[in-house]
């Protein structure tokens, strides 16, 4: 089993934190899509012929910019080229996208699953970020994704951004869960060099909120979703029972997939590549009939180590018998003294042969992961 993902490079507007590839120029579009359906049939053999796709997954860039037809157009290029037995069909979707007719051409399409970037419901924090949507659409997005008919639905929220105290957080938080979303991502803002956050920082024009400030805003965050049914299965996210996302859990577990599109990056469990992140050299390299990519030979360190980075995050945690199994290699014995330390810090904690981090140790995943890394 494996996923597809599909890179959509294009926006309204730059959000001044985002550093994703993408390009607020569309004209572009049409020929970037016929490129998208030609990279998917010249990759069809990727993740080998007898390979069956359980997700595909529509992301960004602002797929919900694409009309009906030009995403139609992909949907049928997959199912023409590759074993389909689909269980998640995601598209990232601003509110602002969202209108009522535009839900009913994406459930025409089979998605089944909307991932929707609400990111605040303030729009002094929305005009601050330059998020091309107001509070009001995202106060009414989820009512008219559920009369359109969908009962998956994903939001994005935003923490860390600087203020005296976390009212506006709270109240984000409060707003979410009253809207009983499914499944709530959240990621704290970070200043990216190359963003216009980045460049106001860099010139003191902006002052980040400070590393305790987050952290307590994630604390926050942690309690608030608890209570409110949702369960942690990742490091930032959080969904009520039946409801986690598919396609990114595969990724968590080491599944392979293929991603498609400018900066697209795919994994066949033994190497990853990444397509050139440039649309004008994408779409001439693919009217050549080639792919413009990089790829990585994993070494067998760099496999069990990605492998720990990304099964730590998650509920399940780093199953210990795997890697004996798969890679001869006992994390217990060539680890025993710091997982001996994290665990008595209980930041970390072992239950039946997996790795799993504690509560508090989800605030320090990747430096834990880091110390287990072969």
């Amino acid at each position: 089993m494996a996923g597809i993902y599909i890179h959509i490079p294009f926006c309204k507007q730059a959000c001044h934190y985002c550093d994703f590839h993408f390009s607020t120029q569309t004209d572009l579009k049409s020929k970037m899509v016929e490129m998208i359906c030609k990279e998917l049939i010249i990759q069809k053999d990727y993740l080998g012929k007898d390979c069956i796709i359980k997700t595909v997954y529509f992301g960004g860039g602002t797929p919900s910019l694409l009309t009906k037809e030009e995403i139609a157009a992909i949907l049928q290029t997959i199912s023409l080229h590759y074993k389909l037995d689909l269980e998640e069909l995601t598209i990232e979707a601003n509110p602002d996208d969202l209108s009522p007719a535009k839900l009913q051409e994406l459930k025409a399409l089979k998605f089944d699953r909307l991932s929707i970037g609400i990111q605040s419901f303030h729009d002094e924090i929305l005009k601050f970020y330059n998020r091309s949507h107001n509070a009001e659409e995202s106060l009414k997005v989820i009512e008219n994704a559920r009369n359109a008919g969908f009962e998956k639905l994903s939001i994005d929220l935003m923490y860390g951004f600087p203020q005296a105290d976390h009212s506006l957080w709270k109240t984000d938080l409060q707003i979410a869960t009253s809207l009983e979303p499914g499944h709530i991502s959240s990621y704290c803002l970070t200043i990216e060099p190359g963003t216009a956050l980045g460049s106001w920082t860099q010139k003191g024009k902006f002052l980040p909120a400070s590393e305790d400030f987050s952290a307590d805003q994630f604390e926050i965050m942690q309690d608030h979703l608890e209570r409110a049914g949702y369960i942690q299965y990742e490091i930032s996210n959080f969904g009520k029972p039946n409801a986690f996302a598919v396609h990114n859990t595969n990724y968590w577990k080491g599944i392979p997939y293929l991603g498609i599109g400018p900066s697209a990056h795919s994994f066949d469990g033994k190497t990853r590549q990444h397509n050139i992140a440039n649309n004008a050299k994408y779409i001439k390299s693919l009217e050549m009939g080639e792919l413009n990519f990089e790829k990585d030979l994993l070494s067998r360190e760099d496999i069990i180590n990605e492998y720990i980075l990304t099964s730590l995050r998650t509920i399940w945690g780093t199953d210990l018998q795997k890697l004996e199994d798969q890679f001869d290699t006992s994390l217990l014995e060539l680890k025993k003294s710091v997982i001996n330390e994290f665990q008595e810090d209980r930041l970390l904690a072992l239950k039946n042969q997996y790795l799993v981090l504690t509560k508090e140790g989800k605030l320090l995943a990747d430096y834990i992961a880091g110390k287990l890394f072969l």
